[in-house]
């Protein structure tokens, strides 16, 4: 009987604690649909779609919605080709330093973001570059790497080596043994990251602030609209994309690596 009491005691915790932790993202998609007259009162008194259209009908929104896409496409293909041989080269190959190679790919997720941006930017400045879109792709690229390089090689330690010697005594060269057994082999697990790599770049606003210049992407955009509060409904708006847009993608990973050993790649 002490020990049911405790496990609802617990089981009320924690639904407690999930729902402390989402009200504040329930009350920012009520009032995403909420008329004007109810835009600051508590409870919305009204319904309504019309912010959307007033949202997509704004150059400022959707040019910032496209330089946000624009960026986590190439840094998530960039992480997806760098994190895929990366992953393929320290797991096939023992070497002096390999640890510290792994540590040096870990490095900027695990660092805070303000000091990745700092780094960045100096580094920038050094070489003479310009905040801009490049400089955006490559810092978000630099987190986003170790995304898929953890799905990948927890998916290379699952997969077995015999099935690689398997295709190479049947004749295969490299390229049919990659195309034929690796590849499909790591196809879920690729997946998984580059969703999870766009999710945490589309987002991601710390690194940003430090090497987008003049630049805005989303999460820019919404920061600055925070000194408009007459803007609130369409923050609302925007907000609630840039939830779904980060959520779903993080939701399908998971549901792709789900029962897998090892799988890393945690938001950041």
């Amino acid at each position: 009987m002490h020990s049911e009491r405790a496990s609802w005691g617990l089981r009320i915790a924690a639904w407690g604690g999930l729902l402390f932790l989402h009200f504040p993202i329930l009350i920012i998609l009520i009032y995403a649909f909420s008329t004007e007259d109810a835009a600051f009162s508590f409870p919305p008194q009204g319904f309504t779609l019309r912010w959307f259209a007033v949202t997509f009908a704004r150059p400022d929104v959707l040019e910032a919605i496209r330089l946000s896409l624009q960026v986590a496409a190439l840094a998530t293909l960039i992480a997806m080709v760098l994190g895929t041989l990366a992953a393929a080269a320290l797991y096939r190959r023992d070497f002096f330093g390999k640890e510290g190679v792994s540590l040096l790919l870990i490095l900027p997720i695990a660092l805070p973001g303000i000091i990745t941006g700092l780094a960045l930017l100096a580094a920038f400045k050094q070489l003479g570059i310009e905040p801009g879109v490049f400089t955006i792709v490559v810092g978000h690229a630099t987190f986003c790497v170790v995304i898929v390089y953890n799905n990948v090689i927890a998916r290379f330690r699952r997969t077995s080596y015999s099935l690689i010697e398997a295709s190479m005594d049947l004749g295969a060269d490299g390229w049919q043994t990659f195309r034929y057994i690796i590849l499909p082999n790591l196809s879920s697990a690729l997946l998984a990251g580059g969703m999870l790599a766009f999710a945490l770049s589309f987002d991601e606003i710390i690194v940003t602030t430090f090497t987008a210049g003049h630049e805005k992407t989303l999460p820019i955009w919404l920061l600055n609209q925070l000194a408009r509060p007459r803007d609130v409904p369409v923050t609302n708006v925007v907000a609630m994309l840039v939830m779904l847009a980060t959520m779903l993608p993080i939701l399908i990973a998971y549901y792709l690596t789900k029962g897998g050993e090892g799988v890393a790649g945690s938001g950041k």
